[in-house]
């Protein structure tokens, strides 16, 4: 059976997430919040910003510009 949540990117029911994509809190907050259509959105623009600006995951500076972007996308859309 999917699993039904109130996603918060598109503002109603959709088909939540299977598991819990990301680490810590963030992660259990998008694992409630986001369903599985606004995640594959945003893996989409992810691939871009990282290809775009040449960020390298291992490097935390990088990390942490995909971590605030992806935040951004998320919850902060209007």
């Amino acid at each position: 059976m999917k699993r039904k949540i109130y996603c918060v990117f598109f503002k109603k029911k959709m088909t939540g997430l299977k598991y819990i994509v990301y680490p810590g809190k963030l992660g259990e907050k998008i694992y409630k919040n986001i369903s599985k259509k606004a995640w594959n959105q945003w893996i989409k623009k992810q691939t871009i910003l990282i290809n775009e600006n040449k960020l390298n995951m291992l490097n935390l500076k990088d990390q942490k510009i995909i971590y605030k972007k992806m935040y951004n996308f998320l919850f902060k859309k209007k």
